[in-house]
């Protein structure tokens, strides 16, 4: 058994919809998501989110930090049965852009791209691991691309749904699927819309590492079992690889204004698509595939 210590790197913060757990074994540290109402990447959830990853990785170079809490593997995972992330806050999409209030579209798609670039980016030795269990929509599957390895349960169901309602994945999806498929493959992806099984990723290069149904821990256990030992190794090779096919946040963030301008010209027809993914939403686990396909 691998021992699970609760792990708080800000010691007097309380979060209210992130729960962070630490393995002193290997180094592994967990940040579970929780958001409520809606298993979707709202602003608490991305707040707190950023405010762990970046403390973890300023841990690195504080003389005091304890060494028995040192961070070698950084994991995003869900408390959500079912749900990995659904994605964007639709539903606060939908009123902004009712409203025509570009800033607080673009306020949001920057909180995102903080949060992703920092998990990607990140300046210590950690290697970040996404353990995707259940679905990952839109910016979940988004999250979870931004991880240096991408592990999934076989079962597990990815996609990029905004095209359904006239819109494209903003928050990244362009750039971290072309950087392990290729530019072509991954417009192909995001102009289809269509849900992906973990099976099928994987066998696309997207996923690093298949898991069997329920083993997504034991796969990430044995997959860090297996890396440790040449970690120093495995964590130059990936800064070598991002160097080779460099990503800067300013291409991010470019890319958010694009995403915003676009948001800003959707119809009344697409917003009413999109509510049916809010309703999707709401129901928690309920079903966001159906609802990808119904909206289709």
């Amino acid at each position: 058994m691998n021992a699970v210590v609760d792990f708080n790197p800000l010691n007097t913060v309380q979060f209210e919809q992130v729960r962070a757990h630490y393995e002193p074994e290997f180094g592994i540290t967990w940040l579970f998501m929780q958001p409520n109402p809606r298993p979707c990447f709202n602003r608490i959830c991305m707040s707190e989110l950023l405010m762990n990853q970046t403390q973890i990785e300023a841990s690195h170079a504080n003389p005091l930090h304890r060494p028995q809490q040192a961070t070698n593997y950084l994991v995003l995972a869900s408390d959500v049965e079912g749900v990995f992330n659904l994605g964007g806050d639709l539903a606060t999409f939908k009123e902004a852009i009712e409203k025509k209030e570009r800033s607080k579209l673009l306020e949001y798609a920057h909180l995102c791209i903080d949060n992703l670039w920092t998990f990607y980016n990140m300046q210590a030795p950690i290697t970040t691991i996404s353990l995707v269990k259940g679905q990952a929509m839109g910016g979940g599957f988004e999250a979870a691309l931004s991880a240096h390895v991408l592990i999934a349960e076989k079962g597990a169901l990815m996609g990029l749904p905004e095209v359904l309602f006239n819109l494209f994945p903003g928050m990244g999806a362009m750039s971290f699927l072309s950087r392990r498929i290729g530019l072509s493959a991954a417009e192909k992806m995001i102009r289809s819309g269509k849900v992906y099984t973990a099976e099928e990723l994987y066998d696309m290069g997207v996923v690093d590492v298949l898991a069997e149904s329920g083993q997504g821990e034991k796969a990430l256990h044995d997959w860090v079992r297996k890396t440790h030992k040449s970690l120093n190794s495995f964590q130059a090779i990936q800064k070598a690889k991002q160097r080779v096919n460099p990503l800067t946040k300013q291409e991010l963030l470019d890319i958010t204004e694009i995403w915003v301008d676009a948001a800003l010209r959707l119809t009344e027809r697409n917003l009413k698509v999109m509510e049916r993914l809010v309703r999707a939403q709401n129901t928690k686990v309920g079903d966001q595939e159906e609802a990808v396909r119904a909206a289709g």
